[in-house]
């Protein structure tokens, strides 16, 4: 990571390594440091030709989404704006929204199949669900909010968060697909983890060093029967000369509550402090997902969140489409190893 002090120690032998110093990459930022010009990137015309002839050829495909690949199409230009997105989340400010898919030309059906391309040339497409789903649709399903019932099939709104923060390798990149916008509400907000890290090491250290060490974390029920209901992971982890942050203290409260274990005192300070940081207006930024937009968000150092929302059921209400990206560890949900813990 550019901008980060490499210098690190260990306060014991079996203690995690922390980064010190703070973090001077563009990751580190707050909202008045950014502008629509860092983060909108308009679909330049040869590529939306491109898309455009994508959809025609697809038209014809009646094979599952999950088996289309962009190498089998011609998209230089398409090629070239995603190697955009890619560079301005992992050297950039984290976070992109491409301006736009032609979804009211286009359909659902297509739309959907070309955002998959188009997410696809950021790194493979993995799992998100013990069953297998890699496309996974965001949209109130009327259920009542529960354990197996995440915030993101309901209406409600949601506390910032890093997506699969229980999981042993997390996702790299959370990719959002608007193929229709609510009718008031769901507004999106993104927040610099790296900025609440480097607030944390100047406010305080203690609660910092907490946090580099390990909580257990609701699974969601995302596992086989015979399995921990709960998984062990830090929030912050620097390995290899990269930060990795998850971050949802809603996901670990019911983690020890499923472990019938209390939240050591230390934990609970630094989880609230945390929380506080990521929330203050200051350290987010808020915008409304538009129809056929596609929001990045590193999801290693960001954190999203949403607004409680009021669907329009004649239109068939807020529909999104969930994409996870992870260039290393292959596309499972879980490896074997940590699978367990």
């Amino acid at each position: 990571m550019t901008g980060v002090d490499r210098s690190t120690r260990k306060a014991a032998s079996d203690a995690p390594v922390l980064l010190e110093g703070p973090i001077t990459a563009p990751c580190a930022w707050r909202a008045s440091d950014v502008t629509g010009d860092d983060w909108i990137i308009p679909i330049p015309p040869k590529a939306l030709v491109e898309l455009d002839q994508l959809a025609h050829l697809l038209t014809k495909y009646d094979g599952a989404v999950e088996a289309l690949s962009a190498a089998d199409y011609a998209l230089d230009a398409v090629t070239e704006l995603m190697a955009d997105v890619k560079q301005r989340l992992h050297h950039g400010i984290g976070f992109a929204v491409l301006d736009r898919l032609p979804v009211e030309r286009w359909g659902d059906p297509l739309t959907k199949a070309i955002g998959w391309i188009l997410t696809s040339l950021l790194g493979p497409v993995v799992v998100q669900k013990a069953d297998g789903t890699r496309l996974y649709e965001v949209k109130d399903s009327g259920a009542s909010l529960g354990y197996g019932v995440r915030r993101s099939v309901t209406n409600l709104d949601q506390d910032f968060h890093t997506d699969g923060g229980w999981l042993a390798q997390t996702p790299e990149v959370t990719t959002l697909v608007c193929l229709r916008p609510a009718k008031a509400g769901g507004l999106s907000r993104v927040a610099s983890l790296a900025t609440a890290h480097n607030e944390l090491r100047e406010r305080s250290p203690e609660s910092l060093a907490r946090l580099y060490q390990d909580f257990w974390w609701d699974r969601q029920a995302e596992h086989a029967p015979e399995e921990n209901k709960s998984s062990r992971h830090p929030v912050f982890a620097w390995r290899d000369g990269k930060l990795t942050v998850r971050h949802y203290a809603d996901y670990i409260r019911k983690g020890y509550q499923l472990q019938g274990e209390d939240l050591d005192d230390e934990g609970d300070a630094a989880l609230t402090e945390m929380k506080a940081i990521v929330d203050t207006p200051e350290n987010w930024i808020e915008f409304q997902l538009e129809q056929g937009q596609i929001e990045y968000v590193n999801n290693h150092l960001l954190a999203h969140s949403r607004t409680a929302f009021e669907d329009d059921d004649s239109e068939g209400g807020r529909y999104l489409l969930r994409l996870w990206n992870r260039r290393d560890g292959g596309i499972e949900l879980e490896r074997l190893s940590g699978a367990n813990e």
